[in-house]
């Protein structure tokens, strides 16, 4: 009942006020299929200046506020077609139709790729255009996001999104359901030239899950609907320390009401990471009692194979049904060797060992999507998701200790700790327009996650094996999600506005296998919650518009951090799940100012309930244990500024700054409070140096940084250059750059334990120089002429 109250007084607001006419305007291709993320620029027809800049959505439809000026352009850019300008006077017209022709008919030696902006930004999303950024060939989509304006990659793989940790990650609009190493391992397995565009949404609506405290990330793969016979193949070779290789071949025919794809990755690189670590540990009253100085080397070999294909069928101008076939094996072999020297003073080394370990992971995961989209009525909408997936993840590890000097044996332990994840989710979601400034939007999900996790430990005493019945177990998770949607969205004179709201129920079973010193365990969880979120946005005038947001979201601790097995990272480090943890509750609160699309400014501020935070435990007088859980709340204020400026005619800039001020309060065995004020910049340079040739100087730099109550990161960054060459008459292109060139992306921090502090540094193979060459192929078939009725254009409107 408070849901269907709230959802009337909602309504009532916005139907409250009245509607002005707008100016609309709808990119199509030739087949009067919307295009998404074109950019229209509105010009005076007086001088050709840019009053301002908007991006379309999935209807290919973008809204602007109607000039004061008698005569004005419309100029339309999109990538893979011809761009398009069109006069308009002002006397009454409020819709635009424009259809973009295929690029490739007659571009010629232009490469439109290279075109595109490297960031666009739009109502509550900013979209980085992969390609657009030289740098990011042959790099990794982890790489990727570690450059991205506003995002931070931690040690540990954690996402942070403008300053702020816990971040839904998504592919092609759909959850990985995976965190943390897993989630890691298949970002490093993806090519950078397999992904079109990242979409980093800070305010999602309603209509998304009402996961990630700092929002979503969307990482979009690249497709091809165009009529006839394309594809596009890229390969590159990269060296660090050790080599990198990516290849990737995209293949498409569409003929009359068939469209069949197919995308193929093989990624393999060597990587390593060095890791110093200098721990000490306390009496009662402060002084040392001894310390560890330890180094570590891994050294891992990493092969990506990824698939991917699919068909579409357009029944009618009303229906489209199609089917997606993907699968993926991510494997990674790794050897370690770490030397721990146990002191009792500044120089005095008691004792040294030595742990020599291996591990051989294996993740695979295959997926099936069946989707339905259908045009009711010229106004409304319909569309139909089946998503199934599974993981198999595989992660078997050695560990062997030996006390160097004497060189006598500590025994060792084996583990095999398997996991299978099943996932089964079914949407539905319905549109209606009203007039040409309301719509609709409400819908069902409804998702069942299932997980068989599996530890089995064995000790070596260095003749023999025996069970370690005190770390093994066997851990089985079932979780049901079901949410239901709505939301609003309209115009009324200067004004825009949306508001949504989400109601999902949350159950969970988990039980934990006993064994012959461990009895069963069991626990569960029901809850249910209400994520209201919308937007007001204030059209001050033709270039200036203020915006504010407003979300409350939920992030639930990921399966495997639920599971309480213990996972051993070295002799004197664990990391153990936690069956305890709750989910935490964010509300998010924005207020931005665009001008134009030259400069983007907002101010922030959010509070976490419940923070996750890691934690960390001793056990005995020597391990020290991590784990995480709820430990308090988090406020956080934000100020983020971004710059998107052409100095010169050859020379774009993309500039952000994002400043948060953070204060950290919690509780575990004792009071801990902590603040911090960080920095997170990025600069993205691109030259045009002429017709063929283009260069890009780009680079970020993290100040002091805090995303754990205990764990303070020190400064780090890094910076890239680049060049792409056009060539095969614009077919074609090669692409030369070095990453970290200075070598500077070293991640280091100091963490509180109880009785206990360490300081870490790590680094890897990051500086690396890579050279890439993509070349399109195919020939397009002569387009069909298909009616522009309504129909045809609802069909869209309905998503996907």
């Amino acid at each position: 009942m408070k849901f269907v109250l709230l959802l009337l007084l909602c309504f009532g607001f916005f139907f409250s006020f009245g509607q002005e006419k707008a100016i609309d305007v709808i990119v199509m291709d030739e087949q009067k299929r919307p295009i998404e993320q074109a950019t229209v620029q509105l010009l005076l027809a007086s001088n050709n200046a840019v009053v301002k800049v908007g991006v379309t959505n999935k209807q290919g439809f973008a809204s602007f506020k109607r000039p004061k000026t008698n005569n004005y352009i419309f100029k339309i850019t999109a990538v893979g077609f011809i761009t398009q300008q069109t006069t308009v006077s002002k006397t009454a017209v409020t819709t635009v139709n424009i259809v973009l022709t295929g690029a490739n008919k007659d571009l010629g030696n232009v490469d439109v790729v290279g075109k595109r902006q490297y960031v666009q930004r739009s109502q509550g999303k900013t979209i980085i255009n992969v390609d657009a950024a030289i740098t990011n060939a042959g790099a990794t989509v982890l790489e990727v996001l570690e450059k991205s304006p506003g995002v931070m990659v931690d040690k540990n793989g954690g996402i942070s999104l403008q300053g702020k940790a816990g971040v839904l990650v998504m592919i092609d609009d759909k959850q990985t359901y995976l965190s943390g190493t897993e989630l890691n391992n298949l970002l490093s397995s993806m090519s950078a030239s397999q992904v079109n565009q990242i979409e980093l949404i800070t305010n999602p609506s309603a209509r998304y899950d009402a996961s990630g405290n700092a929002g979503i990330i969307n990482i979009k793969t690249k497709k091809n609907r165009q009529e006839g016979f394309n594809g596009s193949v890229n390969t590159g070779f990269g060296y660090g320390r050790h080599y990198k290789n990516n290849n990737s071949l995209l293949l498409n025919f569409r003929k009359g009401k068939f469209n069949t794809f197919a995308n193929f990755a093989v990624n393999s690189a060597k990587n390593f990471t060095d890791i110093y670590a200098y721990r000490q540990y306390f009496n009662g009253d402060g002084s040392v009692t001894s310390t560890l100085d330890q180094t570590s080397n891994f050294n891992n070999k990493n092969q990506g194979y990824i698939f991917k294909t699919g068909v579409d069928f357009y029944a009618s101008e009303k229906t489209t049904v199609g089917l997606t076939l993907s699968g993926l094996i991510a494997k990674q072999d790794a050897t370690g060797k770490a030397i721990a020297n146990w002191k009792s003073g500044p120089s005095v080394i008691d004792s040294a060992v030595g742990t020599y370990s291996t591990t051989d992971f294996n993740l695979k995961n295959a997926g099936i999507n069946v989707y339905l989209k259908h045009a009711i009525s010229k106004k409304q909408g319909i569309s139909f998701d089946l998503d199934a997936l599974k993981y198999s993840i595989k992660n078997d590890q050695s560990f062997r200790n030996r006390l160097l000097g004497s060189n006598v044996d500590l025994g060792g332990t084996e583990a095999e700790i398997p996991s299978d994840l099943k996932i089964f989710s079914a949407k539905i979601d319905h549109q209606v327009s009203f007039g040409k400034n309301a719509k609709i939007e409400s819908g069902f999900k409804s998702s069942s996650i299932s997980t068989d996790n599996t530890a089995a430990y064995e000790l070596f005493n260095g003749t023999t094996f025996s069970p370690d019945l005190n770390k093994s177990n066997h851990f089985l998770y079932k979780e049901n999600i079901n949410a239901l949607y709505t939301s609003f969205e309209t115009k009324f004179g200067k004004f825009s506005a949306q508001a949504g709201l989400r109601y999902e129920n949350t159950y969970y079973n988990a039980h934990q296998l006993g064994n012959e010193i461990r009895p069963d365990s069991a626990f569960s969880r029901n809850y249910s919650n209400l994520f209201p979120s919308g937007y007001v946005t204030y059209q001050a005038d033709s270039l200036n518009s203020f915006t504010l947001t407003a979300s409350r979201r939920i992030d639930r601790p990921a399966y495997q951090k639920l599971n309480p097995f213990v996972f051993i990272i070295n002799k004197y480090t664990y990391h153990t799940g936690n069956p305890y943890f709750l989910p935490q509750y964010t509300w998010n609160l924005e207020l931005s100012h665009q001008f134009k699309q030259l400069l983007t400014t907002s101010v922030s501020y959010s509070v976490v309930k419940d923070y996750f935070s890691q934690l960390f435990l001793s056990q005995g007088t020597d391990i020290l244990v991590y784990t995480e859980g709820n430990v308090g709340k988090v406020h956080n204020l934000g100020l983020s500024v971004a710059l998107q400026v052409s100095p010169f005619k050859w020379w774009n800039i993309n500039a952000q700054s994002t400043f948060n001020y953070k204060k950290l309060n919690g509780y575990r065995n004792s009071n801990y409070s902590s603040s911090i004020n960080q920095l997170l910049s990025s600069i993205n340079n691109q030259f045009t140096i002429n017709k063929t040739l283009n260069a890009e100087i780009s680079g970020n730099y993290i100040t002091r940084a805090r995303n754990d109550l205990q764990e303070l990161l020190y400064p780090t960054g890094q910076v890239s250059v680049g060049l792409s060459k056009s060539i095969l008459k614009g077919k074609g292109s090669l692409k030369l750059n070095a990453r970290d060139m200075f070598y500077t992306q070293v991640m280091e921090g100091l963490t509180d334990f109880p009785s206990a502090t360490e300081y870490f540094r790590l680094k890897s193979d990051t500086r690396v120089v890579s050279l890439s060459f993509s070349y399109r192929f195919g020939k397009p078939l002569k387009a069909t002429k298909r009616s522009s009725g309504g129909a045809a254009e609802e069909i869209n409107r309905a998503g996907k």
